[in-house]
């Protein structure tokens, strides 16, 4: 059995990989491919090479360029999928399907076999038509929005990975890694390979490139100060209880973003 894993966070994608290899050790894992254009050039090259489909598909709803129903609405997969996401808005639409499973990060080991359970039945049943038909109704019937920000990022705790809620999250900053300050003093180190990438993931309502270097919520602000050279200077709340400097060529639009509150 071959499983193609579509997810764009290293952490997740490491951690369900290994409960894969746990639960389905004979399964051959393809990926993680981590964006819509990746996985759509993934089945592009394997269908000219005249390689087969995967047999099921893991794959995160919310990826780095895009929601993965566009992936499915253009290649028209011929498997079952298991859906994960952090976000429980798209539950009742998946929860419908009676081939395709739904589970909501953080994922647990018992869930995820509950889902391949799910996959062997289908299986054995043999019935691709009926799977093929729901997957076609739940692409038709989904208005999800071109652009969805993650309200949910993953670092490392001792020797868990973790999930910090958006409004746990006080700021990134770049220092060879990057590192997620918590509202509450934490500092905690993130797989992800830029703040470039951040600022495309979160929203930019809630958070603000400060500069080069950081990236802050709107919530860990305390107030800031006008500096002679045209610049400003952040102070943020305690107990994080740090400053930033915003350089003055992003200073008018700081005090925009920060009045619009």
């Amino acid at each position: 059995m071959m499983i193609l894993l579509i997810e764009d966070e290293l952490l997740v994608a490491k951690t369900l990989a290994r409960l894969v290899r746990q639960l389905e050790p004979e399964a051959h894992l393809e990926g993680p491919l981590e964006s819509v254009r990746s996985a759509v050039a993934w089945f592009e090259h394997h269908r000219a090479s005249d390689l087969p489909d995967p047999d099921l598909i893991l794959s995160d709803i919310q990826l780095s360029d895009g929601v993965s129903f566009d992936i499915y609405r253009e290649i028209n997969p011929q498997c079952p999928i298991i859906f994960t996401t952090a976000y429980d808005e798209y539950a009742i639409r998946a929860f419908k399907l009676n081939s395709i499973d739904y589970l909501l990060k953080p994922i647990e080991p018992e869930e995820l076999k509950t889902a391949f359970d799910k996959y062997h039945r289908w299986k054995q049943g043999g019935n691709s038509t009926h799977f093929r038909d729901q997957l076609r109704d739940l692409l038709a019937d989904m208005s999800v929005p071109s652009k969805k920000y993650k309200h949910r990022f993953t670092a490392h705790y001792l020797r868990n990975i973790v999930p910090v809620n958006e409004n746990n999250v006080a700021y990134f900053c770049r220092d060879e890694l990057i590192y997620l300050y918590t509202m509450d003093g934490q500092k905690l180190v993130t797989d992800y390979g830029s703040l470039d990438e951040l600022e495309e993931l979160t929203d930019p309502a809630v958070f603000i490139r400060a500069n080069r270097q950081c990236l802050v919520n709107q919530n860990a602000i305390a107030g800031y100060q006008s500096h002679y050279s045209g610049k400003l200077v952040v102070t943020l709340k305690k107990p994080v209880d740090s400053e930033l400097t915003i350089s003055k060529e992003k200073a008018a639009v700081f005090r925009e973003w920060f009045e619009q509150g």
